[in-house]
């Protein structure tokens, strides 16, 4: 019986010491990690119209973050978009985005971070995201330029999926 009784404890202790990492890894992950679905009724886009649907993945990433993002158009066009790059504020190639070639990210905090978009190498729009305090929610506060040169001041709001 004290055989049993130690390989039960042996066998528990080891279990404990092979899942301690994985879950000291799910925590550790960053606050804007996840994916995140567009809460269509409490964004604001100005000029409109914004989006049907978005979804957008974010992943932590080399000291940064890559970002996924699937979206319908207003118009009914289906755009996916990925971006990767550190939080070092150096211009980052856009795939699937025809209103913007480049974004450099750049930490704000914990729970936000700022992206600056760029067009022919223009700045035309700064975004800040921020995670609410609970990590249930995402907003991104975007203002300048777009691409035809009309003023952009939107209220994107993402929730948790």
């Amino acid at each position: 019986m004290q055989n049993w009784t130690r390989t039960i404890l042996l066998g528990v202790t080891m279990i404990a010491i092979l899942t301690l990492p994985c879950t000291l890894l799910g925590q550790t992950q960053p606050a804007w990690a996840g994916t995140w679905k567009l809460n269509v009724a409490k964004s604001k886009y100005t000029p409109g119209p914004g989006p049907k649907s978005q979804t957008t993945k974010v992943e932590p990433w080399e000291n940064g973050l890559m970002v996924t993002t699937d979206t319908v158009t207003a118009q009914g066009e289906s755009r996916h978009v990925e971006v990767k790059g550190k939080f070092n504020a150096v211009d980052n190639p856009v795939t699937g985005n025809p209103n913007v070639d480049t974004q450099a990210f750049r930490r704000a905090g914990g729970r936000s971070y700022t992206i600056v978009s760029k067009k022919g190498g223009k700045v035309t729009t700064t975004t800040r995201v921020s995670i609410s305090e609970d990590g249930k929610t995402r907003t991104s506060q975007v203002s300048g330029k777009n691409a035809q040169g009309q003023t952009v001041d939107e209220t994107i709001v993402h929730d948790r999926q």
